[in-house]
């Protein structure tokens, strides 16, 4: 395929020419024969973007497709290869699709290799197994049990882990490969909060989990021990280690840089690094691998050097990129193989293999294929923030530099010295710059939250992080094996206080941090397209990519919001005002984690409560509230389950029924978070039994009027979608279709 783009302009000039004998057009031709001139070797980045696009539409679906698709790559793709050398550029349209089937076809491969969901016991149980990992929390520690078993389960241990917060309270010091019993109560994997939201359940299902939870009791250790996983013990001695020399956030902070846990971080220090867009320093990534491996070839290549016998023979640049690169293998293992490190100890070890050819290090080339890696290995991982954030930021960073290399003067002297300070810093500025407008559409798709002096802080953090918190972090893992690592930790530490100073005075900041409406897929989808044509292209090409950008403006800035919201367990209801404020109707035991991925979807919107004259049209007689906005065709009906007095009233207290004069016919829609009981015409009705069938739900208004999506119609039939539930008592009589 890399003779793709020669072709295609080998093609165009034929048409040019022929078009020139014509007279027709010639400046026009000549313009789009340069065009595709620049673009030679540029053909081939599209097939890591065919592939995704496949494992994307296998994962839109909502019905699994059937295993016979998964071969349905293999024609067009034996008739690319047949094309490669007679006529490549037809090669090249053909791969398009054929790439993309194949994407297709590995993520159903994935999903069909996942074992099934643990049927987890309603209520309490003991469970029973090895302890896998352990993280401390900021109370306590948080275990996962692989080969779990229980009381009344299957007898043969689950092939899924489970995680178990132990009590703040338990005296247990967790260790890989112990084996312990505690009791707990545990869950299945959460549906997402709204449809459209991100999917708790399909990320478990991915990742191996079966359950989460908590313990009710201490835990206690059994006899015998279990197999530890690789690393796992060294990553928790590790964490220990750094937390008993560095107290406190900085100490959490240091050991997450160190092992990638993130867990034992305070949550206000976390808010403030988050808040303060310096998150992507405590997420091991491959910024952090890229300043090991910097570090560790800084400092072999010099040793090398002091060698004569193995300096004359050998090259030392390529001796110490070699060692640099098993050390950062080494600390991806370490940090648990995230699919940032991923990224980057892949564009690493072609960098080498370029250094070892006498070819650049970095390029679009190599990131196209560290991407098309991890797909091959986990196609699953394109849908989580990690890959997306991480392989944007990097493509757009080449892509502007590749800009800049362009438009750089030659230079006949050396800069003077004074201009290296200035130019480090104005280097990271412009990366953050770069790396933040990439990312920015990603971030609003998935967490909803703009920091807007991210660049301010990221000029001070990066080059402390660079050049004295991993440097020094990177000391003290080479010296922790002979026990010499306090003084290390202790500048670590140091630089780690730092940074939480400056995370906290720039989220103090006014208007460090706001939030906006998450994108809708088809507005992110634009984005995401205009983001790779003005990336992946050469020259003026680059520019379509503008149009597509504001096509996904202006499709985010026109999609309405959802006009209703409604919980999975009907206890937080919530319908959108006009004016961009929320009307919240709140019942005891609502969840608050539901409240915020709710805001965050609809850009933290001001709430006001449901009741009698909250808000212009809102009225409210016995147990139900009507809002009739000013086009009467879209009123809706909220029951509001009357509480029960206290003192002996509480005993002679007969609530009223939703039932009981439900506005039926007299509203679009009906919203009850209980039972209605009886078939209501002329109005949409969603009440406990569709919340509980079908999960959260969501309204919108249409031309057509009203338009409710469930959860379960959204997600539709999927491995990771559990089977809808059946009432306890079903009549033979009744047919199962018309039981569910």
């Amino acid at each position: 395929m890399a003779h793709a783009g020669v072709a295609t302009v080998a093609a165009l000039r034929s048409a040019w020419a022929a078009l020139r004998l014509r007279g027709v057009g010639s400046a026009f031709a000549c313009r789009l024969a340069a065009l595709a001139e620049e673009q030679q070797g540029r053909f081939v980045l599209w097939l890591p973007v065919a592939l995704g696009s496949g494992i994307l539409f296998y994962f839109s679906l909502t019905e699994e497709p059937h295993p016979a698709w998964r071969l349905a790559f293999l024609p067009p793709l034996c008739a690319a290869l047949m094309l490669a050398r007679r006529a490549p550029g037809w090669a090249w349209l053909i791969a398009l699709p054929a790439v993309g089937a194949a994407g297709f076809a590995l993520a159903a491969l994935q999903a069909a290799r996942q074992p099934p969901m643990p049927d987890l016991p309603r209520g309490a149980a003991i469970y029973r197994g090895t302890i896998a990992d352990a993280a401390r929390l900021p109370e306590g520690w948080r275990i996962t049990l692989r080969g779990a078993t229980w009381e009344g389960g299957p007898a043969k241990p689950a092939e899924r882990d489970l995680s178990i917060r132990l009590q703040a309270a338990d005296p247990l010091q967790p260790e890989p490969g112990q084996r312990i019993a505690v009791r707990a109560l545990l869950r299945p994997p959460s549906p997402p909060t709204h449809p459209g939201a991100w999917d708790f359940q399909r990320a478990a299902f991915f990742s191996g989990l079966g359950g989460a939870g908590f313990a009710l009791a201490p835990a206690s250790l059994l006899p015998g021990e279990g197999p530890a996983p690789p690393l796992a013990a060294i990553r928790a001695a590790v964490e220990a280690r750094v937390q008993a020399a560095i107290p406190g956030a900085a100490g959490a902070i240091a050991a997450a840089l160190l092992t990638g846990r993130q867990s034992a971080i305070p949550p206000p220090d976390l808010a403030a690094m988050r808040d303060s867009g310096l998150a992507h320093l405590l997420s091991v990534s491959g910024m952090h691998v890229g300043m090991v491996m910097g570090l560790a070839f800084l400092i072999l290549r010099p040793a090398i050097a002091l060698i004569p016998w193995l300096a004359l023979r050998l090259d030392s640049r390529l001796l110490a990129a070699l060692a640099a690169l098993g050390l950062g293998a080494g600390y991806m293992v370490l940090t648990g193989a995230e699919v940032p490190m991923q990224r980057a100890l892949a564009m690493a070890a072609l960098a080498v293999f370029a250094l070892v050819l006498g070819r650049r290090a970095i390029s679009m080339r190599n990131l196209a294929l560290a991407a098309s890696l991890v797909l091959l290995v986990d196609p699953a991982a394109l849908l989580g923030p990690s890959f997306q954030l991480s392989f944007a930021a990097v493509m757009a960073l080449i892509a502007a530099y590749e800009v800049l290399r362009a438009r750089r003067p030659a230079r006949s002297a050396p800069p003077p010295s004074w201009q290296a300070p200035l130019r480090l810093l104005a280097g990271v500025a412009f990366t953050s710059l770069v790396a933040g407008l990439a990312t920015l559409p990603i971030g609003l798709a998935h967490f909803g939250r703009v920091q807007w002096l991210g660049v301010i802080a990221n000029a001070a953090a990066v080059p402390l992080t660079g050049f004295l918190v991993m440097p020094a972090g990177l000391l003290a893992l080479i010296a922790m094996p002979v026990g010499l690592e306090a003084w290390p930790l202790s500048v670590m530490g140091a630089g780690v206080e730092a940074l939480l100073r400056i995370a906290h005075a720039v989220a103090a900041l006014p208007g460090a941090v706001s939030s906006w409406p998450q994108p809708p897929p088809s507005a992110f989808a634009w984005m995401a397209l205009g983001m790779l044509w003005l990336c992946l292209w050469r020259g003026a090409l680059r520019l379509g990519g503008l149009p597509l950008l504001a096509a996904g403006a202006i499709a985010w800035a026109m999609a309405p919001a959802p006009a209703a919201l409604v919980s999975g367990d009907g206890r937080l209801i919530w319908l959108s005002l006009p004016d961009g404020r929320v009307l919240e109707q709140r019942l005891p035991g609502a969840s608050r984690f539901v409240a915020e991925a709710w805001s965050r979807a609809l850009g933290a919107p001001q709430r006001i409560a449901l009741a009698e004259g909250a808000v212009a049209g809102l009225s409210c007689r016995g147990g139900w509230c009507i809002w009739r906005p000013e086009e009467a065709a879209r009123a809706i009906a909220i029951w509001r389950p009357p509480s029960p007095p206290r003192g002996r009233l509480r005993q002679s207290f007969q609530p009223e029924t939703p039932a009981e004069a439900a506005p039926c016919g007299q509203v679009a829609v009906i919203l009850s978070p209980e039972p209605l009981r009886r078939r209501c015409e002329g109005s949409l009705v969603v009440d406990r039994f569709d919340l509980w069938r079908d999960g959260a739900h969501a309204l919108w208004w249409t031309p057509a009027g009203a338009k409710l999506v469930s959860d379960r119609a959204y997600r539709g039939r999927r491995p990771w979608v559990p089977p809808r539930p059946l009432p306890a008592y079903v009549p033979e009589a009744l047919p199962l279709a018309e039981a569910e």
